[in-house]
């Protein structure tokens, strides 16, 4: 099983490790709770160095981008990052990614770590594009919560903006940071030379904030009604049936375009939305649900939220629910009553 390089560091804070599509990695330090509301409140850092990246250059990098992203990188530009899918000629997601976009014929695109092998593979092909596997070389740090924007400018010198990326110098090596993140909170994601990494990290943690692990990670995300890939949206769900058309650009060409082409013109039979329960219950995976307007459908992602301290999910509704819909959720026997709502749930 593969470990993280910052792995003693996780030990020696208390971490609690699980196995995460093939890598040992932490899964709470104190508890997914404290975890959770400390980066609401303040900030945590997170060592995801699990995650996808690789380097992206040639005089073919900006085409295969093009070809095998549905987002357009041309909306963006040179220092900024754009989250995108690669998907299949049907439309269905291969995988959601983040591209950070250095300068012209340079990129690093941030895959799933399940999918981290495939899509490299997917570039490599590409005419006149050139791949580097960054994963092993470097350690990868997620800082986030109101306070993190602070904590990284103290630490690095320079915080990003959102969806921005720096190079930056620390301690003597080249330091890759991008306002990006998976909490909805503000933050950074940042790529760092094995060697510091960490040092790094114990100075985030010197200056207070709080190691957090995948499980607050993943209440965190579904509190902000981000999708997770594998339980969410996969291979058989289209980025318009995931309601993630914000990240799909029709203006130009990409595999499983003609696919989304059709289902603009025909309409989607189902679509991905959130729901929050009004009675006591924790909505989980597989679970049954139907609205007052004659929609039916099964949670993908269900958890209690921190924040709102009651069962929230995601769901596939036949057809597509409405916002404000009531529900009813099929929890162990019982029928849990709530409502549909758009997310962030803690927001809404």
């Amino acid at each position: 099983m593969n470990r993280s390089p910052l792995h003693t560091l996780n030990d020696e804070l208390g971490a609690r490790f699980v196995d995460f599509g093939g890598w040992e990695m932490p899964v709470q330090y104190s508890s997914v709770l404290t975890e959770h509301r400390a980066v609401r409140s303040s900030a945590g850092v997170f060592d995801v160095s699990h995650l996808g990246r690789f380097e992206l250059t040639g005089k073919g990098a900006h085409a295969a981008v093009r070809r095998l992203l549905c987002n357009d990188i041309d909306r963006a530009e040179p220092g900024g990052c754009q989250y995108t899918m690669a998907l299949n000629e049907d439309g269905g997601i291969i995988d959601d990614l983040i591209v950070w976009w250095w300068e012209s014929g340079r990129f690093w695109v941030m895959p799933n770590a399940a999918n981290h092998d495939r899509v490299m593979a997917m570039f490599a092909e590409q005419p006149g594009s050139r791949v580097e596997d960054v994963q092993r070389s470097t350690v990868f740090l997620a800082v986030q919560g109101p306070a993190a924007p602070e904590a990284i400018e103290t630490i690095l010198g320079e915080n990003p903006r959102r969806l921005r990326c720096l190079d930056l110098d620390w301690e003597g090596v080249s330091v890759a940071v991008a306002g990006t993140g998976y909490t909805g909170e503000a933050g950074a994601e940042i790529c760092a030379p094995q060697d510091v990494g960490e040092k790094l990290m114990r100075e985030f943690v010197d200056v207070g904030l709080v190691p957090a692990g995948l499980g607050a990670r993943n209440t965190l995300r579904l509190e902000s009604g981000f999708p997770l890939w594998g339980e969410d949206i996969d291979e058989t769900t289209s980025p318009l049936e995931a309601d993630l058309g914000f990240a799909v650009s029709m203006d130009h060409d990409f595999v499983g375009r003609e696919a989304l082409v059709s289902q603009e013109a025909n309409g989607v039979s189902k679509r991905l939305g959130g729901f929050v329960l009004d009675g006591r219950g924790i909505p989980r995976h597989g679970h049954i649900i139907t609205t007052s307007g004659g929609s039916t459908g099964k949670v993908t992602s269900g958890n209690l939220s921190p924040m709102l301290e009651k069962g929230v999910g995601l769901a596939y509704m036949t057809p597509p629910a409405s916002d404000g819909d009531r529900v009813e959720v099929s929890i162990r026997g019982r029928s849990i009553p709530g409502h549909m709502v758009r997310p962030p749930f803690h927001k809404s």
